[in-house]
């Protein structure tokens, strides 16, 4: 299972955070983390994305 550090809310301190057994078949790249201490778990979801604005056309305007 792979570690890293991060800080526990739970235990107001940083802590070793592991990736558990994942039944999606993630493996090593599972966005979910468990706190080795206490248990609290993390989701690392992706940072969202924005995509590029397409030009869009003014509407003509009509008259009354």
């Amino acid at each position: 299972m792979a570690e890293r550090e991060l800080y526990c809310d739970t235990c107001e301190c940083l802590q070793p955070f592991e990736v558990p057994p994942c039944l999606d078949g993630h493996g090593s790249t599972c966005p979910e983390l468990a706190c080795t201490r206490c248990g609290t778990a993390l989701f690392l979801a992706p940072a969202p994305t924005t995509s590029p604005r397409r030009h869009q056309h003014p509407t003509p305007r009509r008259a009354a």
